[in-house]
């Protein structure tokens, strides 16, 4: 039985930057996992140019029943060092909105430098390997693969979360941490696009494609401003998929549809220079003319002239616009959720080591933990900083 200083169980990001870390730091270093190719989710990730940080992370762009846990990461190994290590590479990359940093080209420049990365002889990756059994036996952890058995004092579960499954996301690494002991905390689809009930969603369907800008707020008052999708399942866009992650079943999300305009004061303005225009043309300068129509047949909009209009339907129409009150049906679950909410307690993980605290040598580190970012780049960040902050501290133990 071939005995290492780290094996680690998963090759995405947060495993194989560990890996890396580790590899430089001369451990004797074994990265498993059961996929085709290193860095699937990272691939596929940013419409396939891979959102791989944002300038503006910060502990609180993070959800977690445990909310300081991710402080000590994230300020040990910052968004600033992992720009100067694709800045190293000279890999071209560009902000878009809101601090996010996206690859120039593909999503491929950052597997292939962390396949670098990893490009050291004390390295080595397995690929198709399935982890069908895990003991400790006196101290070490005896990890069965393909039939073949390996041995460690240090494993780290960089297994990620539940979405994606056709990316091949499964709950292994929920199954073993409970096997050691820890507390999973309820996971869920998070980032993930919401689905409407009907008839709204046979309304809303032919919008399919449009987006708008909108701030939406949840039920708890946290909001995003950002852009909406219309889509034949119900709605996306970076603040429906922002806000998916403090929704709750059955709650309404709040839609300001005119989050730069006061409604009563525009048509006050077009009432004064067009009183014999339709309200319809009226509001169709502002969003798309589809949507407005769609609202006069759900009843939300008067059809009439800017004349005709009296103060209780102004209101009405400033609620529909600026408070336009959604009910989702549910989201589209983990198919397209870009992360997972929930998993292992962070209460029972070193914020420091992402050592357990359950079981000394077990590490965990990324998705699988109760760490879930924003969107835009915060969950890669993520990955970093907790690899990072375990690699810095495993042990040599390997003989």
């Amino acid at each position: 039985m071939k005995n290492y200083d780290v094996i680690i169980l998963g090759a995405g990001a947060a495993g194989l930057f560990c890996a890396s870390l580790a590899g430089k730091r001369g451990l004797n270093t074994l990265v498993l996992d059961n996929g085709k190719k290193l860095g699937r989710k990272i691939l596929m990730s940013g419409g396939g140019r891979c959102n791989f940080t944002n300038i503006y992370a910060d502990h609180s762009n993070y959800l977690s029943a445990n909310p300081h846990f991710c402080k000590s990461a994230l300020a040990r190994y910052t968004q600033w060092d992992f720009i100067a290590l694709v800045n190293k590479y000279n890999i071209p990359y560009h902000e878009k909105t809101l601090g996010q940093l996206f690859c120039d080209n593909s999503a491929q420049d950052i597997v292939d430098m962390l396949e670098a990365e990893c490009d050291l002889p004390n390295i080595t990756i397995k690929l198709r390997s399935e982890v069908t059994r895990v003991e400790k036996i006196d101290n070490r952890f005896v990890i069965t693969s393909n039939g073949n058995e390996v041995s460690t004092h240090s494993l780290v579960v960089a297994t990620g979360g539940l979405s994606m499954p056709g990316l091949g996301a499964t709950p292994f690494g929920y199954r073993l941490a409970e096997q050691f002991g820890h507390h999973i905390l309820p996971t869920r689809a998070a980032l993930v696009p919401f689905t409407l009930h009907k008839p709204l969603l046979d309304h809303l369907q032919v919008l399919s494609g449009v987006s708008v800008a909108a701030t939406v707020t949840a039920a708890d008052g946290t909001l995003f401003k950002e852009n909406i999708l219309f889509t034949h399942r119900g709605l996306s866009g970076p603040a429906i998929l922002q806000i998916s992650n403090y929704w709750n079943p059955g709650e309404f999300v709040s839609i300001n549809l005119l989050p730069e305009t006061s409604l009563t004061e525009y048509l006050s303005e077009e009432r004064q220079s067009h009183p014999n225009q339709s309200l319809k043309t009226t509001l169709t300068k502002l969003l798309p003319k589809r949507l407005i129509e769609i609202l006069q047949e759900l009843g939300q909009i008067p059809e009439c002239t800017l004349k005709q209009l009296n103060h209780p339907q102004v209101e009405a129409l400033h609620n529909t616009l600026h408070q336009w009150q959604v009910q989702p049906n549910g989201t589209e679950g983990y198919r397209t959720a870009e992360v997972t909410l929930g998993g292992v307690d962070t209460r029972e993980i070193s914020s420091k080591t992402m050592e357990s605290l359950k079981s000394k040598g077990l590490y965990f580190i990324g998705e699988v933990v109760d760490v879930t970012g924003w969107l835009g780049g915060y969950n890669f960040q993520w990955a970093w900083s907790s690899a990072s902050a375990c690699a810095e501290n495993l042990p040599f133990k390997a003989n």
